[in-house]
Formats: structure tokens, sequence, C-alpha cells
């Protein structure tokens, strides 16, 4: 369980921060059943997520510690980028690491991505706007989280990375 104050990341919602803990006082609600009241960050406080602290449908986990991001970001050359072996299953797959809320697997989708960026630029193609919407969506997640423990705008994220990095594995 989750403590009140708490950040946690949350689905494709990203990162938040329980607001609190309780029984929802709506109709045809069991009041016997307790709810996380979440507060998405970075969205100026518009809107509030209610999910069940028993619910299992969609990931919740603590947001990674200050050591887990710098273990992470120090392992970002050694990352493989995704496989998707199936191009009719490439956002279907794409959707899942997003779910999912695995860092790993979210920088292997951003490598992926990247590699296919380079690949088209080098037949004079675009990147698809399945590419563009979830590089965006990853990027996002990806800094989101990494901003809280590092304590850094989001913005500053992609430089400190590749200073770290001594490589241009996040563009």
């Amino acid at each position: 369980m989750f403590d009140v104050g708490e950040y946690v990341v949350f689905g494709i919602d990203g990162v938040c921060q329980v607001e609190s803990i309780g029984s929802l006082d709506i109709d045809g609600i069991s009041k016997d059943k307790l709810y996380y009241t979440l507060i998405p960050v970075g969205k100026n406080g518009n809107g509030k997520i209610y999910t069940p602290v028993d619910g299992t449908r969609i990931t919740i986990r603590r947001v990674i510690d200050r050591e887990g991001a710098d273990k992470l970001i120090n392992e970002i050359k050694d990352i493989d980028k995704l496989t998707v072996p199936d191009e009719k299953k490439r956002e279907e797959r794409y959707k899942q690491v997003i779910q999912n809320c695995d860092l790993r697997e979210i920088i292997q989708l951003i490598k992926e991505i990247l590699a296919r960026k380079e690949m088209r630029d080098s037949i004079g193609k675009k990147l698809t706007a399945l590419d563009e919407r979830y590089f965006g969506i990853a990027e996002n997640c990806l800094f989101s989280e990494l901003s809280l423990p590092l304590e850094m705008e989001k913005s500053e994220i992609r430089d400190y990375i590749t200073s770290r990095c001594d490589c241009v594995c996040i563009k």
C-alpha cells in the first residue's frame, strides 16, 4: 500500500502523487472498498484519478529512487533497442511497453524509434505518426519519473543523460 503524499507511477498516466486513500462517495460504489485518489504530476493539478487500492488491471508502482535512477542512467548504453518482429503489431507492442511502466522497456522503445528515425532519414522519409506519438509518450514517461529523484526539471533530463552516458542514446 502506498502512503498519502507518496509519488507513484500509474500506467499511461505516469507520475502521480497520492492525494488520499479512502472510500468514494459515489452512488453505486461500495463504501467498503478503498481507493487511491491520484493527482497527475505536471498537469497543473487538473484532474484526479481514482483507482482501487487492491486493483491489478493497471500497473502502479513507486517512483524510482536516486540510486536506481543513477544505476539506470549508467546502464543506458548497454540496453538494447526494442524488437518488434511483426510490423502489424507495432502499435500493440508500443502500447504494452508504456502500460508496463518499466523504465528499461521504455528506454528500449526510445532506442527502437530512434533507430527507425535514422533508417527512414537515410532514405528520405519522415518518421511515422505512430512512432512520433509513442516517442513523445515514452520520453515524457522517462523524463517525468527521473526528474523527481534527480531533483531536476523534466526539460533538463535529456542533457543530463547525454552528459552522463557520454553518448547520444536518448535524443
